[in-house]
């Protein structure tokens, strides 16, 4: 059991007989006679369904473990992406609503962790800073430096990059924020 002033991302409850996965959790204290509350982003683990909650911060929620196995993202089939469990060899199917907006991230052959309640399957950890390649974006400008420009990664993905930016460079980018961090040092291929 966990308050809901505790509340975490990433965390794992049940409420009202249902498991949710946390998406985002912000705390507010109270004042005076007022008490705290939760503010949480949730997203059924059954159906991928997301909704907002505001918890008083002294309801006690029901935890659940969430275990985190290392896989290999193997291919996409219809609206399902396929993982390969790499102790097992197990391949295990995901569908889009539960992975969510990140999907577009996801390379064949890109190793992650995939996690699991209750043996089932609630969603794979996306790296937070991946290194992607642009694919089209405008030539290279001169002038203002603090002007940034829109750019297409190689998944399809829309960002805005620094002016120096340019088609074939590889970057760092924060999947969370989707914001260019800087170049990356190597290579993406």
């Amino acid at each position: 059991m966990v308050l809901a002033s505790q509340l975490r991302t990433g965390m794992a409850i049940r409420y009202e007989g249902e498991p949710y996965r946390v998406i985002a959790a912000e705390y507010h204290p109270g004042q005076g006679k007022m008490g705290g509350v939760c503010h949480a982003r949730l997203q059924s683990i059954r159906t991928g369904t997301q909704w907002e909650h505001s918890f008083r911060s002294e309801v006690k929620l029901e935890t659940l473990t969430v275990e985190r196995r290392a896989a290999e993202f193997v291919y996409r089939d219809g609206e399902d992406y396929v993982f390969m469990d790499t102790e097992t060899f197990e391949q295990v199917a995901l569908p889009e609503r539960i992975i969510g907006p990140n999907a577009a991230f996801l390379a064949p052959q890109m190793h992650l962790a995939m996690e699991f309640v209750d043996g089932d399957p609630i969603g794979v950890a996306i790296p937070d800073v991946l290194e992607v390649t642009i694919v089209d974006t405008a030539p290279v400008s001169h002038g203002s430096d603090n002007v940034w420009k829109p750019a297409t990664l190689e998944n399809g993905v829309d960002v805005m990059v620094p002016p120096f930016v340019k088609i074939g460079d590889a970057i760092r980018l924060d999947v969370t924020t989707r914001r260019y961090m800087d170049r990356a040092k190597a290579s993406v291929h």
